[in-house]
C-alpha cells in the first residue's frame, strides 16, 4: 500500500514531474493533490495525471491560509507534503500539523545560499559570485522559517570554470531529479513504519559517487544512499 502525499508548487513543476514519474515506477508514495499559489505549469502537469489541483491565495492572514491548506490536505488524506519549487513560506499551522513530514528541495548546499529571496537563478548566481567550488541540491525538513529545517540529504555538484547560472542550474537540476524522488520514497517508507513518533526516521548516506555519475548510475547511487535497492544489496 502506498502513502498519499500532497505537492505544493509555484513554477514549472519539473521536480514534481520527477516525483510523479518515480511514483509510476512503484514508489512507496503516491501523489494525491497539487496545491499552487499561482498559475503555473505544475498545474498542467498535475491535471495531465488526473490529480486534484487547487490554487490558494497565500497573501491573506497566515491563520486563514493555513486553515485552507490543511482542509485540502485532509480532504485528500495526505500523510506527507512535498514542496517542489514552492516559493511561499508555509503557514505555521501546516508546519506544526505535518512536523517531520514535509520536505523541500533547495538548489544549493544549505545552510549557505538559503533564506528569503534565495530561489532559482538567484541561488546559482550567488554560488558563482561567492567563488564556491561545490554546489548541489539539499533536501530538508520544513519548519516555519525559510530553508532552516533539518537537512536530510545533499548531493555535491562541482562548479566548473566558465560556468554560468544556467549551466550550473542544469547540472544541479539533474541531481535534483534523482535525489528528490528517492527522498520522498524514504519519507513514505518511514511514515508507513510509524514515523514520526515511532519507527525509524528517513536517513541518507552519501556513497561518494562523483560528478561523473549520470543517468542510471546516479539514480542507483542516490537510491542506495536512502537504503533503497543498492543499500539493501
Amino acid at each position: 500500500m502506498t502513502v498519499p502525499f500532497a505537492v505544493l508548487a509555484s513554477g514549472s513543476g519539473t521536480n514534481m514531474q520527477a516525483l510523479l514519474d518515480h511514483a509510476d515506477e512503484g514508489a512507496a508514495y503516491r501523489i494525491e493533490v497539487l496545491v499552487a499559489d499561482r498559475s503555473c505549469a505544475a498545474e498542467e502537469r498535475a491535471r495531465g495525471k488526473g490529480l486534484a489541483v487547487y490554487r490558494v491565495d497565500f497573501s491573506g492572514p497566515g491563520r486563514a491560509v493555513g486553515g485552507e491548506v490543511l482542509r485540502l490536505l485532509r480532504r485528500h488524506r495526505a500523510e506527507g507534503v512535498l514542496l517542489a519549487g514552492f516559493l511561499k513560506l508555509l503557514p505555521a499551522a501546516v508546519c506544526r500539523t505535518y512536523r517531520d513530514r514535509i520536505l523541500n528541495i533547495h538548489p544549493a548546499l544549505l545552510p549557505a545560499f538559503g533564506g528569503r529571496g534565495m530561489y532559482g537563478r538567484h541561488v546559482h548566481e550567488a554560488v558563482l559570485g561567492s567563488g564556491a567550488t561545490l554546489s548541489g541540491p539539499t533536501i530538508h525538513f520544513v519548519n516555519e522559517r525559510y530553508d532552516e529545517g533539518r537537512i536530510l540529504a545533499q548531493w555535491p555538484v562541482p562548479v566548473r570554470p566558465g560556468d554560468t547560472a544556467d549551466t550550473l542550474a542544469a547540472r544541479v537540476l539533474e541531481a535534483e531529479h534523482a535525489l528528490y524522488p528517492a527522498a520522498a520514497d524514504a519519507l513514505a517508507r518511514a511514515v508507513a513504519g510509524g514515523w514520526p513518533g515511532r519507527g525509524a526516521p528517513p536517513s541518507f548516506e552519501w556513497f561518494g559517487t562523483d560528478d561523473a555519475a549520470r543517468g542510471t548510475e546516479l539514480r542507483e547511487a542516490i537510491t542506495g544512499g536512502f537504503g533503497g535497492a543498492r543499500g539493501q544489496a
